[in-house]
């Protein structure tokens, strides 16, 4: 028998075993694609089957107090590319820059991005429906749309710094925008865009988007707008830097408006100078100056350290504190702690500043609301500052008490003066009222006031209302007189400290005016603040006008009635020529100041002028001078008064005085001593 030769063996044998090693090798590599790589694999075939397009959530609107839209999402559409479908990328981003109205920059980067090795590539966003109709009838291969959100804000200026505005990825940047972002954004969906082995989109899969919840705002549109309109109409009269106007119910801390000028328009805050996108009337505090000695005067008040007609030497306009002369606008002598607010005179305030004390003044400070925020739902709020009386200069309360050394923000003013018009009980200033998802209501949500802290006295405030209205009447407010309304408020004139070095500017000025009105039942207080006016800086001549157009308007809008007589409008009359009036006389310091108007019926009525009459639902105010608290208290129930009671004794003050003319129901406020 013959023998296979070893040569044919051994070639025989070697292709086994390199049969078996290649066997091996192949189920190894399918154990190690198949088992060890499968999911690193099967990711890769997923990003080469799929695209994963997140669809923004229909973000909710933001409503003003009667569900009038001031922000809203509209439908839109935005162009993406899958860039592996698009066959001439140049082609297509010079076509596409044609239709979109695209820069010779953003058509290079569009160029670029629609090239490999990208897989995907936004082409435009949030763009018109005429544009993504356009681009559609292109029929450019890669391009296709996707169903998006803009935000639109219908009112455009109009509040705004208050709205904010948002960006391109769907979040707030700015104002309520931001602060309730998580609220009414919503939650994103995802869209799918699936493809075949050619790249070829076969199908789409979509998770809905949840929709936000819209947000009612304390806001009133229409008050906005005469908020707006006439600070606008006094920057531009006084070539001020800029100004902000407030206007607060006092009773329950809602803002009705809030208005910055120069202004900005939140559909083209891209167009906007950064340094006009803020909200100043949060973020940016300033010296109020001599709005100030409200909180001064209040407080010793409350302390039973001085009364309204005590009388303080103001030394002739001068006194000498902390190593340092203060000097007064004027030379006034003893005078009242009435005329001292009235004449707004400095050296009076830091006369009863001292009798506070630091400790006491701080005290009220703080329950005044300064120095903290006021949690009102807007980024980038400002405590001011308020430093401990352990870090008071020998100076500082002397500073303190005519409001320097101190700084606050108009939000923070206004709540303090909104709290002595409303009786002395301080509400935190509020800017939403409401939140809901799904359609409007039929009807408005009612506002729900949190209850607030008393911070004086009925008695203080009432008589810290009577002083203000003076201030109007016959002090430095002349020019807030309102025609057909009582009103009350303080000035402020205050330096501006100068940037980056110790002193004050003897240029610029923030001119304010804080006033409430109607005086004994107010319906709104209104602060207006002016930085840098020019020509003038006095916070009465420059701010107090606007106070007066801006009430005159927003009163007859919510309806309140007239509580003093409406004096017609003063008719021009031409005359040939006449002698020069007389120098009015110097007033002297210590002359009081003339009764407040009542709305009382003349005995003949005067031509041009409406008389208000209660009929038989108005009452006068008794004379409770020296009864007892029984006497008191049974007279005003008689009369239908809501009657605050302090102390007991004998009656020795009242607020308002004797024979005012009021309606039923009207608050009125009896002070008793032993």
């Amino acid at each position: 028998m013959a023998q296979v030769p070893k040569a044919p063996r051994y070639r025989l044998l070697s292709l086994q075993v390199a049969l078996t090693v290649w066997a091996v090798l192949v189920v190894t590599r399918l154990f190690w694609i198949q088992v060890l790589d499968h999911q690193q694999l099967a990711g890769r075939a997923l990003d080469q089957q799929e695209e994963t397009i997140v669809v923004p959530a229909q973000r909710g609107t933001i409503y003003d107090r009667h569900l009038t839209p001031l922000a809203m999402s509209l439908p839109v559409e935005s162009l993406f590319a899958m860039v592996q479908q698009v066959t001439h990328p140049a082609r297509e981003a010079a076509a596409l820059a044609q239709v979109l109205d695209l820069d010779g920059t953003t058509a290079s980067d569009l160029r670029r991005r629609l090239s490999p090795p990208h897989h995907f590539a936004w082409v435009a966003r949030q763009v018109t429906a005429n544009d993504a109709a356009a681009v559609q009838a292109l029929h450019l291969p890669g391009i296709f749309g996707q169903p998006a959100t803009r935000r639109f804000y219908p009112k455009g200026r109009l509040a705004g710094s208050l709205l904010g505005f948002v960006g391109l990825d769907g979040h707030g940047l700015a104002g309520i925008e931001h602060s309730f972002d998580s609220t009414i954004a919503g939650h994103d969906g995802r869209a799918v865009l699936e493809v075949d082995a050619h790249r070829q989109s076969y199908s789409q899969i979509e998770q809905p988007p949840q929709e936000g919840a819209n947000l009612v705002l304390t806001i009133d549109q229409n008050i906005q707008f005469i908020a707006q309109q006439e600070l606008d109409q006094q920057v531009a009269a006084t070539h001020a830097l800029r100004g902000t106007v407030v206007i607060e119910n006092p009773h329950t801390g809602e803002i009705l408006a809030l208005a910055d000028s120069p202004s900005f328009n939140p559909d083209d805050y891209r167009d906007t100078p950064p340094s006009r996108l803020g909200d100043p009337a949060v973020t940016t505090p300033y010296e109020p100056g001599s709005v100030f000695k409200l909180v001064t005067i209040s407080a010793a008040l409350q302390q039973g350290l001085v009364t309204p007609e005590e009388m303080i030497d103001c030394q002739m306009g001068s006194i000498r504190l902390g190593g340092r002369t203060i000097h007064d606008h004027a030379a006034f002598g003893v005078i009242s702690v009435s005329d001292i607010l009235r004449h707004s005179s400095d050296v009076g305030a830091i006369k009863i500043g001292l009798k506070l004390g630091d400790e006491e003044f701080y005290h009220y400070i703080r329950e005044y609301g300064f120095g903290q925020l006021t949690d009102v739902d807007l980024p980038g709020e400002s405590r001011g500052l308020v430093r401990p009386p352990a870090r008071w200069q020998p100076m500082s309360i002397g500073a303190i008490s005519i409001g320097q050394e101190v700084s606050a923000t108009p939000l923070q003013l206004i709540a303090m003066v909104s709290t002595l018009a409303n009786g002395g009980v301080y509400h935190a200033p509020r800017v939403v009222m409401d939140q809901f998802s799904g359609p409007a209501p039929a009807d408005p949500p009612a506002f729900e006031a949190t209850p607030g802290r008393r911070v004086v006295s009925a008695v203080v405030a009432n008589e810290m209302k009577q002083m203000m209205a003076q201030v109007v009447l016959a002090g430095t407010a002349q020019q807030a007189q309102l025609n057909g309304y009582t009103a009350g408020g303080k000035t402020g004139t205050a330096q501006k400290a100068n940037p980056g070095e110790r002193g004050y500017s003897k240029t610029d000025y923030i001119a304010s005016f804080v006033g409430f009105t109607p005086l004994n039942d107010p319906a709104i207080v209104v602060l207006v603040e002016l930085d840098s006016p020019r020509g003038g800086h006095e916070g009465g001549a420059v701010a107090g006008p606007a106070f007066k157009r801006i009430a005159e308007r927003v009163l007859p809008y919510l309806g309140v009635p007239h509580d003093v007589p409406v004096a017609a409008p003063a008719t021009a009359v031409r005359v040939a020529a006449k002698e020069p009036a007389p120098a009015p006389a110097p007033v002297s310091a210590t002359v009081s100041a003339p009764p407040l108007p009542v709305a009382s019926t003349p005995t003949a009525a005067v031509p041009g002028m409406v008389v208000i009459d209660y009929g038989n639902h108005g009452v006068t105010m008794p004379d409770f001078t020296g009864k007892t608290v029984r006497e008191v208290s049974a007279a005003s129930a008689k009369l239908g008064l809501d009657l605050t009671l302090q102390g007991t004794g004998v009656a020795r003050a009242q607020s308002p005085e004797a024979g005012t003319r009021l309606a039923r129901g009207a608050a009125v406020a009896v002070r008793f001593t032993p």
